[in-house]
């Protein structure tokens, strides 16, 4: 069971490299293009407006593929004063019951979220005038990855050899 721990640690870390770069990629565009709306609204005479609307789309998505990041490193909000109070041997269970809980609220999450998206594709942004399909991905598309990152966690935490979870690791 231990390798079973094991593989779910590595891809967890694998998907977690991959939405952290994109994450960073997101703030490094988000900060360009807040400059970039500086200069154009008080030193460039041009008339780009779009650069606002911009800006919030990327801070959305970089904020919602984020929350993958923290549960990656089990490092989400948690209520630690009532997880405590238990055995540490029923820890293991409440924190596999907390993750099946989390996983169906983002089940639910991506399952809305496609709706969400659909219905975005017959809207349209005030400014740039695209579908709002195309940033409201970001809903389905970060569930999948905070799904996949609390089923991989959950898994290592309950076969891994030392028989603590993560959350009993945590520190305030």
């Amino acid at each position: 069971m231990d390798l079973l721990a094991k593989r779910a640690s590595l891809m967890s870390r694998r998907i977690n490299w991959f939405v952290e770069r994109l994450c960073v990629a997101l703030m490094v565009l988000l900060v360009l293009d807040v400059w970039l709306g500086v200069l154009v609204r008080y030193v460039l005479p041009l008339d780009w407006t779009f650069t606002e609307e911009l800006a919030r789309y990327l801070m959305i998505w970089m904020a919602l593929l984020a929350v993958s990041c923290g549960v990656a490193h089990r490092e989400h909000i948690g209520v630690l004063v009532f997880f405590e109070r238990f055995p540490p041997s029923m820890r293991k269970w409440l924190a596999v019951l907390f993750d099946v809980i989390a996983f169906a609220f983002f089940a639910l999450i991506f399952f809305y979220g496609i709706g969400f998206v659909e219905r975005g594709f017959g809207r349209y942004t005030m400014i740039a005038q695209i579908p709002k399909g195309w940033p409201f991905m970001g809903v389905p598309i970060a569930a999948v990855f905070a799904c996949c990152q609390l089923a991989l966690v959950a898994v290592h935490d309950f076969f891994a050899g030392d028989g603590v979870a993560a959350a009993d690791r945590v520190e305030i």
